[in-house]
């Protein structure tokens, strides 16, 4: 059997119809990536012996439960903890960690009887855009081999997108779930800062992080979330909320929804096939009887630099720990403890790293403190109120997810500040911590996907599912899938 084109919903029907057992299943998505990982390279280490383990347990259990993830195989980005599995964040400095704990969306998926089939390559410590920073390999975009597939959860997204699996979990910091999502014409969703628990994830910046689900359709997308979702005593930012059934409204009506279209995102720099493609999004759902109007967000332009400087300051100091005393990689040959910090350091993380470390600890130092990382705080306040005064009269913000579709891989190497601009339309979203998702919206003349995104209230999660439905459903984008 083939799980390519397949999703959770119609794998759990076979499952439940005894068409297959959950080891035959995961069985074929070894087979699948032993097909197409040498050439995607979305995987940095198989589970195989625990996999086909959780599968056998989940095909003595049964499918009687209606449980849908029970059974099925995923994927999960390395830099998600995993008891017995290791977990390197795609760093040098991680390279033969092996966690002795689950992070909580594992522990929570296993509790669901999800089997995990091992970790999906990223950008080191989540820092990228393109999973080119990699320590260990680039992974590919699966529409066309020779582009990124985005990042930092770029492993993710190309696995879902490939076959490999039929989902995938992601972390979110400034875009990393959404813009891989959109670069592979999958469906990627951020959800609300608060809403996941963080317990487990190996920080980036504690402030924006958020893990989110990767998906073929937007059914499977909210099955997942539900089953992730929830409030963690052991993550202090976790929000004590009821988790919705984000699944349970999937109807395909917007009537009467009110969605803004803020003018900014039509800028220089936001490809004209793009903004044509959320035109025509916007027209689309006008026609199902939403009423779409235009609005101005005038604090866009400053979410770069707000971003970069907040993320990069939370990085510096979430990343002391990595010191080459307590864990992590240890430089041979020093003769002093600074210098066993220093070549550690030097050795153990990648140049994309560094920049963000240094970029941080200049921010957070005491001449410049008030002028660069307190200045951006503020920016970040005026952020989140320009969200709050459109959501006052709107249900959710349409826009682009990103400002071009998958770039060559190797194409921005030299120039980390091109890199860094192609956040613009993502970033913000994280300062607010509100939730976003990216859903296909057709692919480009070049044949290469391009991603929609639509934004919502804080903890409404399930307005945007419900949205993003009835958009999939007048469309055959979910339909379009790479030749591999």
């Amino acid at each position: 059997m083939s799980i390519f084109n397949e999703t959770l919903t119609s794998l759990h029907e076979g499952l439940v119809n005894k068409e297959f057992s959950s080891v035959e299943l995961t069985q074929a998505a070894f087979k699948r990536i032993a097909e197409t990982d040498g050439k995607v390279e979305a995987f940095l280490a198989l589970n195989e012996e625990g996999a086909l383990k959780q599968a056998q347990a989940a095909d003595e259990k049964g499918y009687a439960d209606g449980n849908v993830l029970n059974g099925i195989p995923l994927g999960i980005k390395d830099n998600i903890v995993t008891e017995g599995v290791t977990t390197t964040a795609a760093s040098h400095m991680l390279g033969d960690f092996m966690p002795i704990y689950d992070a909580t969306v594992v522990t929570k998926l296993k509790e669901a009887g999800a089997v995990n089939v091992g970790k999906l390559n990223m950008d080191e410590f989540a820092m990228g855009g393109s999973t080119e920073n990699s320590y260990y390999k680039k992974t590919k975009n699966a529409w066309d081999l020779t582009k990124v597939p985005g990042g930092s959860s770029g492993g993710s997204a190309a696995a879902v997108a490939s076959g490999e699996v039929v989902a995938s979990l992601g972390s979110d910091t400034g875009g990393s779930i959404r813009q891989p999502a959109a670069f592979n014409g999958i469906v990627g969703m951020k959800p609300t800062y608060g809403r996941v628990s963080r317990y487990g994830l190996i920080a980036f910046a504690s402030s924006l992080d958020q893990i989110g689900p990767m998906t073929r359709n937007v059914t499977d997308n909210a099955l997942l979330l539900e089953a992730i979702s929830g409030y963690d005593k052991r993550d202090s930012t976790s929000m004590n909320l009821e988790v919705p059934k984000f699944s349970a409204n999937l109807n395909g009506k917007v009537a009467g929804m009110k969605i803004a279209l803020p003018k900014e995102y039509f800028q220089e720099g936001v490809s004209a096939e793009i903004q044509a493609a959320v035109r025509k999004a916007a027209a689309q759902f006008e026609e199902m009887g939403a009423i779409v109007e235009e609005v101005s967000m005038p604090t866009l332009a400053y979410g770069i630099p707000a971003y970069y400087i907040i993320a990069s300051s939370e990085a510096s100091s979430n990343l002391q720990r990595f010191d080459g005393v307590r864990y992590g990689y240890r430089a041979d040959n020093v003769n002093s403890l600074d210098e066993l910090y220093i070549k550690s350091r030097s050795e153990g993380f990648g140049m994309e790293v560094k920049r963000r470390i240094m970029l941080g600890t200049f921010s957070l130092s005491a001449g410049f403190y008030d002028a660069y990382f307190k200045k951006a705080g503020q920016v970040r306040t005026l952020i989140k109120r320009d969200f709050a005064n459109i959501f006052a009269g709107y249900d959710l913000i349409l826009g682009p997810t990103t400002t071009t579709t998958a770039f060559g891989i190797g194409e921005k190497n030299d120039d980390p500040l091109a890199m860094y601009m192609d956040d613009l339309l993502t970033v913000t979203i994280n300062l607010a911590g509100v939730p976003a998702i990216s859903v296909p919206g057709g692919l480009s003349s070049d044949g290469m996907p391009i991603g929609i995104q639509l934004i919502g209230n804080y903890f409404e999660e399930a307005k945007i599912y419900q949205a993003a439905y009835a958009f999939e459903q007048a469309n055959d984008y979910i339909n379009q899938h790479p030749n591999l």
